[in-house]
């Protein structure tokens, strides 16, 4: 399969990637790109997920091959070269600090930044980018109007879902969450409080605060 991705901002190549790649059992997808900011992401996209990746540059554009199984494994006339079946099998494992507390995310707003329609793009880009490329935190904390992520707004409730499913923790304000009557429409997650926000301050190696 060959997807034409040239000409796409980050993070499109990854998710067509992803929704090819999810498609099949194991196999081969192309990806055609035009930047060397999405060959990286995409390459880092298959070290994430287990995934074995090589990358040829053509006249102006580059071609990622991701595969989704072992060389032994493939189709036929889908072979692979340049890398042993270990070295793919290494690729697979996930660490364990995927699990551990390294990122608090805090999110305060509904948008990014002070333009209100920008900032709304923005933030669907930045959720999407986290879900492909799974540099995930381990909780997400929601409050003030980004609680209306958790309940109301149907484009990121799908991509928190995802989330979740992948192992990210998700709070949302509890005193916020009663502020704008949204009590009763949490759609993913969990109702959480500030105590979230000091107990991570302590615990977790990192907090980041965005909105």
């Amino acid at each position: 399969m060959q997807i034409d991705a040239r000409g796409l901002g980050c993070p499109k190549p990854v998710l067509l990637a992803e929704e090819a790649l999810a498609g099949i059992d194991e196999g081969v997808v192309t990806i055609l790109v035009d930047n060397e900011g999405s060959v990286k992401n995409l390459t880092r996209f298959a070290s994430k997920n287990g995934f074995y990746s090589e990358d040829s540059k053509e006249d102006g554009y580059w071609k990622v091959r991701l595969v989704k199984g072992y060389p032994c494994d493939l189709p036929a006339g889908q072979a692979i070269t340049g890398k042993t079946q270990e070295a793919v099998q290494e690729s697979t494992h996930r660490t364990e600090e995927m699990q551990a507390k390294d990122v608090l995310l805090i999110v305060g707003s509904d948008t990014m930044g002070k333009d209100e329609a920008l900032g709304k793009i923005l933030m669907k880009g930045f959720l999407e980018t986290i879900k492909v490329t799974r540099e995930i935190p381990h909780t997400i904390f929601f409050l003030n109007a980004a609680v209306k992520l958790t309940t109301t707004n149907e484009e990121i409730i799908p991509i928190l879902q995802d989330l979740e499913k992948i192992g990210v923790e998700i709070f949302s304000c509890g005193t916020c969450l009663k502020h704008y009557d949204l009590e009763k429409s949490l759609k993913v997650g969990f109702r959480g409080t500030t105590n979230h926000i000091v107990e991570g301050i302590k615990d977790f190696r990192k907090t980041v605060w965005i909105g």
